[in-house]
């Protein structure tokens, strides 16, 4: 227990004293709700008399829970009035959890475009015991938080302080000066030359994944599950292309057993995606985060000593536990391999940064454990974002016939030209169609609903257009205090009709090919992709964004050449992070699936 003491120290430096704890009480229990104040004041003493604390298997529970969840409660009771009160926003926000069941919950849809169409730009929800937050979608705003002033907006720490115990020290896991130098470490190794090398193994994959359909429909038309296909070929892809490494994910719809690093991967976001869990990334992650105990070694501690009766918690340990041993597995034999010269010509991203990173100078090198978890970070990245994005389009497809035939004979006209074969990066590149729908679908549905930022000290976002205040003011600027969270709606900026048009919130591939709208350009969006923030921008933006959308395209080449799909069950999309599809309105254990009949074409 000795090896705990440091760890037992700064939690109990963080408990509050009796006489501060009940100098705030008294301060805010006047401002509670009357069956909260009640509830508070039946409350027994944390501290009865003969307790003993001097166990650190009795320290740690009670400590963590006063220090991480009663004493910041506390705190956030005592606040007075703030800025962010002068913004307008809706009410109905509950004491406990504010807006954030309305905001991040698998039918949330309505609600966001409730508060763009009702409020604008910029709008005041409520967190966690009615903290205030933004909602935010002004372009001019969004230029300031991802571009101009991004130093000021970064990742919250609750987003951070959750990603490292599950990925180690990588890029979703990282603020600062940390994250800056692994991008100028990565971002030549996810370079357009490094991803032309690639393209035989996309359609290798792809070929792969076409005999199964072949199979499938040998007999006729027949309904198939469209989301386990594009997960095992998006993950076939990344493992192959990222990691140099065959897991077979495709051959599993065969009958093929499950390497359990997929399994693992494919666990992280259902065991996520519950309210305790939501709590303690929005409550616990960020203080721990701030403490510098959110890595993988204190969390498995905690999770062990306090023996957690959470089944979800302890699955997604072991989850972690999986992947954790997996990558350290890949990266020893990738190690060993560059160490002896023989991984030379391996093209894959990990073989490619660890050759630049044994190059690099000492102050630009990553360790070794930054390494290791970029290896699950490039996995979870690639997974859902691009086989639900393909599972949308194909769903699209499948009610727009129109368009189906047209991007088909695109392809068809391209087999005539470029043979029958893979086509090259620049080949495929020159579809134009195929650009065009993948483009449309991206900024209809963005994979990724919303994105969340977090203010490290106050600052001022500037509005492109001025907006009324709760006293009738009108103001172009809003002053957003430290420790404020920001939620940005992707899928408003995306299809704002100011912007986009009237037709915004219709999907129709056919306007890119044309000139986009002069508001479109005049709007300047800090996306990296087409004047859209589905990839967002600046120092976070997705750093394998060309490689997902190389993957769609190939994806689609190939199967729509010789396939027909058309409508199944229903369809609805649950917002989880990603936008996930399933055929109940209620995700079951948020298991998710995309039927549709699949036929072969004329």
């Amino acid at each position: 227990m000795d090896s705990l003491q440091p760890i037992v120290e700064r939690l109990h430096a963080l408990v509050p004293t009796a006489e501060q704890v009940n100098a705030i009480l008294e301060a805010v229990l006047s401002r509670l709700p009357p069956s909260v104040s009640s509830l508070a004041s039946s409350v027994p003493s944390l501290s009865p008399a003969g307790s003993d604390y001097t166990s650190p298997a009795k320290l740690i529970p009670g400590s963590i829970f006063v220090a991480l969840v009663v004493w910041p409660l506390l705190r956030r009771l005592a606040r007075g009035p703030g800025p962010l009160d002068k913004v307008l926003g809706p009410e109905g926000a509950g004491f406990i959890a504010g807006h954030l069941p309305l905001v991040f919950t698998p039918n949330a849809w309505g609600f966001h475009e409730m508060v763009a169409k009702k409020y604008g730009g910029i709008a005041k929800l409520h967190g966690f015991f009615r903290k205030p937050m933004l909602f935010v979608y002004d372009p001019k705003a969004l230029y300031h938080i991802f571009l101009k002033d991004q130093h000021t907006f970064e990742e919250s720490d609750s987003f951070v302080g959750t990603n490292q115990p599950v990925f180690g020290d990588g890029l979703l896991s990282t603020l600062g000066e940390q994250h800056r130098r692994q991008r100028k470490m990565l971002n030549p190794v996810f370079s357009i030359a490094h991803m032309k090398r690639m393209i035989p193994t996309f359609f290798d994959i792809t070929f792969q994944l076409r005999e199964i359909f072949l199979e499938k429909t040998a007999n006729g038309p027949t309904e198939l599950d469209m989301s386990p296909l594009m997960t095992s070929t998006a993950l076939e892809i990344i493992s192959q292309c990222g990691l140099g490494q065959k897991f077979n994910t495709v051959q599993v719809a065969n009958g093929a057993d499950e390497h359990e690093y997929i399994k693992a991967m494919k666990m992280l976001l259902p065991l996520g995606a519950s309210p305790f869990l939501l709590m303690v990334r929005t409550m616990v992650m960020p203080t721990l985060y701030r403490l510098k105990l959110s890595n993988t070694r204190f969390m498995r501690l905690v999770v062990n000593l306090v023996g957690i009766p959470y089944r979800r918690l302890r699955l997604l340990k072991q989850a972690v536990d999986v992947m954790h041993k997996t990558s350290v597995g890949i990266f020893n034999a990738k190690k060993k391999a560059v160490a002896d010269g023989e991984d030379g010509d391996q093209t894959d991203f990990l073989s490619i940064l660890m050759r630049e990173n044994a190059k690099a100078s000492k102050e630009d090198q990553l360790p070794d454990n930054e390494v290791i978890a970029q290896i699950s970070t490039i996995m979870f990245a690639a997974m859902d974002t691009t086989s639900n994005a393909l599972c949308r389009i194909l769903y699209l497809l499948s009610k727009n016939q129109d368009a189906q035939e047209r991007l088909r004979a695109e392809i068809r006209e391209a087999k005539q030209r470029f043979g029958d074969g893979e086509l090259s990066y620049d080949q495929l590149g020159s579809l134009t169609y195929l650009d065009a729908v993948i483009r449309e679908t991206l900024r209809r549905y963005s994979p990724a609903a919303v994105v969340t930022r977090e203010s490290n000290k106050d600052a001022i976002l500037p509005l492109s257009k001025p907006i009324t205040t709760t006293d009738g003011a009108q103001t172009q600027e809003v002053y957003v205090p430290k420790d404020t969270m920001v939620i940005i709606s992707i899928n408003s900026i995306n299809n704002d009709p100011d912007i986009w048009g009237e037709d915004a919130h219709e999907w129709k591939p056919e306007r890119w090919l044309k000139p986009l709208p002069e508001e479109v350009v005049e709007a300047k969006i800090p996306g990296v992709y087409s004047h859209l923030m589905t990839f967002i921008g600046g120092g976070r933006a997705c750093i394998g964004f060309k490689f997902s959308e190389m993957e769609m395209k190939v994806v689609l080449y190939t199967l729509l050449d010789g396939f027909k799909f058309s409508p199944g069950k229903e369809i609805y999309w649950n917002m989880i992070g990603v936008a996930t599809p399933s055929s109940q309105p209620e995700m079951k254990e948020f298991k998710s699936d995309c039927p549709l009949v699949v036929s072969r074409a004329d």
